[in-house]
Protein backbone atom coordinates (compact mmCIF):
# COMPACT_ATOMS: atom_id res chain seq x y z
CA UNK A 1 0.00 0.00 0.00
CA UNK A 2 1.37 3.44 -1.21
CA UNK A 3 1.17 6.52 1.29
CA UNK A 4 -1.26 8.36 -1.04
CA UNK A 5 -3.14 5.05 0.32
CA UNK A 6 -2.89 4.76 3.22
CA UNK A 7 -3.62 8.84 3.80
CA UNK A 8 -6.68 8.78 2.55
CA UNK A 9 -8.45 4.86 3.98
CA UNK A 10 -6.97 6.43 7.30
CA UNK A 11 -8.40 10.19 6.51
CA UNK A 12 -11.59 7.95 6.08
CA UNK A 13 -12.02 6.11 9.40
CA UNK A 14 -11.17 9.74 11.06
CA UNK A 15 -13.93 11.08 9.16
CA UNK A 16 -16.47 8.41 10.02
CA UNK A 17 -15.21 8.45 13.36
CA UNK A 18 -16.08 12.11 13.58
CA UNK A 19 -19.52 11.19 12.22
CA UNK A 20 -20.28 8.29 14.41
CA UNK A 21 -19.74 10.24 17.56
CA UNK A 22 -21.57 13.96 16.15
CA UNK A 23 -24.44 12.93 14.23
CA UNK A 24 -26.50 10.71 16.52
CA UNK A 25 -29.72 10.90 16.88
CA UNK A 26 -31.13 10.57 21.17
CA UNK A 27 -34.29 10.00 20.54
CA UNK A 28 -32.59 6.32 18.09
CA UNK A 29 -29.54 6.10 20.04
CA UNK A 30 -29.40 3.05 22.41
CA UNK A 31 -27.00 2.40 24.86
CA UNK A 32 -23.94 0.27 23.66
CA UNK A 33 -22.91 -2.22 25.94
CA UNK A 34 -19.72 -0.49 26.69
CA UNK A 35 -21.78 2.29 27.65
CA UNK A 36 -23.56 2.23 31.33
CA UNK A 37 -27.20 3.37 31.38
CA UNK A 38 -27.24 7.01 32.47
CA UNK A 39 -29.08 6.48 35.89
CA UNK A 40 -31.34 9.21 37.88
CA UNK A 41 -29.83 10.78 40.69
CA UNK A 42 -31.49 9.00 44.26
CA UNK A 43 -32.52 12.87 44.88
CA UNK A 44 -33.24 15.73 42.78
CA UNK A 45 -30.11 18.34 42.38
CA UNK A 46 -30.47 21.36 44.16
CA UNK A 47 -30.70 24.29 41.64
CA UNK A 48 -26.77 25.88 41.89
CA UNK A 49 -27.18 29.61 43.07
CA UNK A 50 -25.63 32.78 41.02
CA UNK A 51 -24.27 35.83 42.41
CA UNK A 52 -27.88 37.82 42.00
CA UNK A 53 -29.89 34.94 43.58
CA UNK A 54 -27.57 34.59 46.30
CA UNK A 55 -27.67 37.91 47.61
CA UNK A 56 -31.30 38.27 47.45
CA UNK A 57 -31.69 35.14 49.70
CA UNK A 58 -29.06 36.38 52.27
CA UNK A 59 -31.37 39.89 52.27
CA UNK A 60 -34.07 39.79 54.31
CA UNK A 61 -37.53 40.28 52.11
CA UNK A 62 -38.35 43.96 50.95
CA UNK A 63 -34.85 44.84 52.62
CA UNK A 64 -33.14 44.52 48.81
CA UNK A 65 -30.38 47.19 47.21
CA UNK A 66 -32.79 50.29 46.89
CA UNK A 67 -33.10 52.06 43.59
CA UNK A 68 -31.23 54.50 42.37
CA UNK A 69 -31.78 57.83 44.81
CA UNK A 70 -33.53 60.84 42.43
CA UNK A 71 -31.56 63.63 41.92
CA UNK A 72 -32.47 65.84 45.09
CA UNK A 73 -30.90 62.73 47.08
CA UNK A 74 -28.05 62.00 45.37
CA UNK A 75 -27.35 65.81 45.72
CA UNK A 76 -27.42 65.66 49.60
CA UNK A 77 -25.78 62.30 49.60
CA UNK A 78 -23.37 63.18 48.03
CA UNK A 79 -22.70 66.62 50.22
CA UNK A 80 -22.97 64.55 53.21
CA UNK A 81 -20.06 62.19 52.07
CA UNK A 82 -17.82 65.25 50.77
CA UNK A 83 -18.43 66.83 54.20
CA UNK A 84 -16.99 63.98 56.05
CA UNK A 85 -13.79 63.26 52.99
CA UNK A 86 -13.70 64.72 50.16
CA UNK A 87 -11.39 62.30 48.44
CA UNK A 88 -14.75 59.60 49.15
CA UNK A 89 -16.56 61.13 45.82
CA UNK A 90 -13.46 61.81 44.36
CA UNK A 91 -15.03 62.81 41.35
CA UNK A 92 -17.05 59.37 40.89
CA UNK A 93 -20.97 60.41 42.73
CA UNK A 94 -21.87 57.66 40.39
CA UNK A 95 -19.63 55.05 42.07
CA UNK A 96 -20.25 56.53 45.24
CA UNK A 97 -23.61 56.05 44.94
CA UNK A 98 -23.13 52.68 43.76
CA UNK A 99 -21.26 51.41 46.66
CA UNK A 100 -23.62 53.54 48.89
CA UNK A 101 -26.75 50.83 47.63
CA UNK A 102 -24.59 48.11 48.37
CA UNK A 103 -23.87 49.08 52.00
CA UNK A 104 -27.39 49.15 52.32
CA UNK A 105 -28.03 45.52 51.84
CA UNK A 106 -25.08 45.09 54.78
CA UNK A 107 -27.21 47.16 56.75
CA UNK A 108 -30.61 45.17 56.32
CA UNK A 109 -28.33 41.76 56.18
CA UNK A 110 -26.35 42.93 59.49
CA UNK A 111 -28.89 45.29 61.76
CA UNK A 112 -27.87 44.99 64.78
CA UNK A 113 -24.08 44.39 64.20
CA UNK A 114 -23.08 47.59 63.84
CA UNK A 115 -19.03 46.88 63.85
CA UNK A 116 -20.13 44.34 60.81
CA UNK A 117 -21.44 47.38 59.17
CA UNK A 118 -18.59 49.89 59.60
CA UNK A 119 -15.89 47.14 58.55
CA UNK A 120 -17.77 46.50 55.26
CA UNK A 121 -18.31 49.99 54.70
CA UNK A 122 -14.40 50.73 55.27
CA UNK A 123 -13.85 47.84 52.59
CA UNK A 124 -16.41 48.92 50.15
CA UNK A 125 -15.61 53.08 50.59
CA UNK A 126 -12.04 52.99 49.35
CA UNK A 127 -10.43 55.62 46.41
CA UNK A 128 -6.98 55.87 45.18
CA UNK A 129 -5.30 58.12 48.25
CA UNK A 130 -7.58 55.41 50.90
CA UNK A 131 -6.78 52.03 49.29
CA UNK A 132 -7.70 50.37 52.34
CA UNK A 133 -10.29 52.52 53.16
CA UNK A 134 -11.03 55.88 54.94
CA UNK A 135 -10.52 54.03 58.85
CA UNK A 136 -13.13 53.16 61.77
CA UNK A 137 -14.53 56.88 62.83
CA UNK A 138 -14.81 57.71 59.06
CA UNK A 139 -16.11 54.77 57.95
CA UNK A 140 -19.23 55.65 60.76
CA UNK A 141 -20.04 58.20 59.14
CA UNK A 142 -19.99 56.82 55.97
CA UNK A 143 -22.14 53.95 56.85
CA UNK A 144 -24.47 57.02 58.26
CA UNK A 145 -24.94 59.04 55.41
CA UNK A 146 -25.97 56.00 53.80
CA UNK A 147 -28.30 55.09 56.30
CA UNK A 148 -29.99 58.32 56.17
CA UNK A 149 -29.72 59.18 52.48
CA UNK A 150 -30.32 56.52 50.83
CA UNK A 151 -31.97 53.54 52.85
CA UNK A 152 -33.69 55.39 55.54
CA UNK A 153 -35.93 52.19 56.45
CA UNK A 154 -33.53 49.33 56.66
Amino acid sequence: MNHRTATAILSAVIAAAALTACGSDTATDKPSAKTPPATAPSTPAAPVATSSSSSAAETPKGKEIPPKPDAATQAKYIAALTAIDPDIVNTKPDKAVDRGRNQCETIANFPKDEQKQVDLTNQRFTSPNHPDGFGPAKAAKIRDAVHTHLCPTY
